[in-house]
């Protein structure tokens, strides 16, 4: 497998990659990680089930065009591919160490604000299916917030629960309330990572890094949501994010269900304890909406 990834790299690189050193890196939830290095170059590699090209596919593109905002740090992609009964995925290697201080924080946020800030769109949604670690995500284009994430992120997710057996709710009337808790609220779309939980970010020499984004034009409070609940940022990130954008009146109520959908996303993918989560921020949801 390991001579096949090599030609393979070789290719895109334009000259003949040996790898002379290979590490395994640890951390990863869904795929198996390494370094690889010809004594010089050094490569991120992630390997997986060949059904997991489309995802791997999905991360390139993403990552593509976070880089093409030169707001957040991120990763050169390289090239994805199959190897027999494997996939993988190549991103340029990047040494890093957990984000700690409060200036790196501070950045953190600033730098993810900026993003949010970028470009224009005038629907919600994404040219393409992305995913949230293996939950896909679809991304239809629609013009009112509401709508969108009350039926292509809770309802989705729901649906998928259900089919597994699991249910936490009449899942039409769930989603009824979900466009009630939002209310009128229909932000300017923006540009989002979509999956900033704390395995997912990291500090490099060149300042904070992101990685596994999960992006499509929606709501920046999602970002700051799944932050807020799933990890250790804290208040230096988001006095970053407010230098350069305040956040929305009403952001304390509506993260409690953009936080409801990551919780259903680790339902669907792990189980256990988020479901008991999940659960009761439903029952709140349909007792305050």
């Amino acid at each position: 497998m390991w001579h096949g990834i090599a030609q393979q790299l070789s290719e895109v690189l334009a000259f003949e990659f040996l790898i002379q050193e290979r590490e395994v890196i640890h951390g990863g939830d869904c795929s198996e990680c390494y370094m690889i290095s010809d004594g010089e170059q050094r490569y991120f590699v992630k390997i997986n089930d060949r059904e997991y090209l489309h995802k791997f596919e999905s991360e390139i593109e993403n990552l593509s065009l976070l880089l093409q905002t030169r707001t957040l740090t991120v990763p050169q992609p390289v090239t994805s591919g199959l190897i027999k009964d494997k996939a993988f995925l190549i991103l340029n290697f990047l040494p890093t160490k957990p984000v700690e201080s409060n200036q790196d924080k501070y950045v953190l946020g600033q730098q993810l604000a900026h993003l949010h800030q970028w470009g224009e769109q005038k629907e919600y949604g994404y040219d393409a299916e992305t995913y949230v670690g293996l939950n896909l995500q679809p991304n239809a284009w629609h013009k009112k917030w509401g709508i969108f994430f009350s039926e292509h992120r809770i309802g989705w997710q729901l649906q998928l629960l259900k089919e597994k057996g699991i249910e936490l709710g009449d899942i039409d009337q769930i989603v009824v309330q979900v466009k009630q808790w939002l209310g009128a609220h229909n932000p300017k779309p923006s540009l989002l990572h979509g999956n900033l939980s704390s395995h997912n970010y990291a500090l490099s020499v060149n300042g904070p890094v992101c990685y596994d984004p999960s992006s499509y034009w929606g709501d920046p409070e999602c970002d700051l949501a799944i932050i807020e609940k799933f990890s250790d940022l804290g208040d230096s990130f988001f006095e970053g994010y407010q230098s350069v954008t305040p956040l929305e009146v009403g952001y304390q109520k509506r993260k409690h269900v953009y936080q409801l959908y990551y919780l259903l996303c680790h339902c669907n993918q792990y189980g256990g304890e988020f479901l008991d989560e999940s659960y009761h921020m439903v029952q709140v949801l349909s007792q305050d909406a």
